[in-house]
């Protein structure tokens, strides 16, 4: 069956009038800040407290967009006698998101949280070098990064808190008596002495001596 001459046309106008009754649903960027979900991948932020240089992150890079140098210190000994030890210092950290892809494998990989996704994106810049973040920058994004979303009322305690937990349940224990106090030797040997008094038994009249009766005892008898 032939189409009926102007048919499309006027399904066209049909749409165009249905969608302007409708209410607008576009968003005025950049007066309005669209809402953007929990988990969405903007930018990088460094928590350059918890990184120990491990170089993790920049091995499994992709895009080798990762920069990290370091040094070495000796970290004297703990106690009179034990071994110095080394430790790496971080010196620089930085991200080049020119060539970053945002496939996240860094921050999957990196076994001491140090690495967050933040959901902030407006960080353009009229010359391609200043998309290397250095690490001032990156620990300026770690302020916006969202706090993780709360845990399960019914799952089970994090190994990390009840291990936490267990240890701070113990030290106070150990801590308690120290807390009480020394005692003094009569306070000590006082309810000993007591109790041996009671339970001492009584020597029977016209009986021979012990040894260890004293002299009013024998004289009472």
């Amino acid at each position: 069956m032939a189409p009926v001459p102007g048919s499309g046309l006027a399904k066209g106008l049909a749409v165009t009038l249905r969608t302007m009754t409708r209410r607008t649903v576009t968003e005025q960027y950049p007066d309005v800040q669209p809402e953007l979900p929990p988990r969405t991948r903007g930018v990088i932020g460094l928590f350059d407290e918890n990184c120990t240089v491990c170089m993790l992150c920049a091995r499994e890079c992709p895009d080798w967009c990762i920069y990290i140098d370091s040094h070495k210190e000796t970290v004297p000994a703990a106690v009179p006698g034990g071994r110095e030890r080394s430790r790496n210092v971080l010196d620089r950290f930085a991200i080049d998101f020119s060539l970053c892809m945002y496939c996240g494998i860094c921050i999957e990989v990196c076994p001491f949280d140090a690495l967050f996704w933040s959901p902030e994106f407006e960080y353009a810049e009229t010359d391609i070098r200043e998309l290397t973040h250095e690490r001032d920058k990156l620990r300026e994004w770690m302020w916006t990064v969202p706090a993780p979303p709360a845990l399960d009322p019914a799952a089970e305690e994090p190994k990390e808190l009840g291990a936490a937990r267990r240890a701070a349940e113990k030290l106070a224990v150990q801590q308690a008596p120290a807390a009480a106090g020394p005692q003094s030797p009569e306070q000590a040997s006082g309810p000993r002495e007591q109790a041996s008094g009671s339970e001492r038994p009584t020597r029977p009249a016209g009986g021979p001596p012990r040894p260890t009766d004293r002299p009013d005892e024998e004289g009472q008898a």
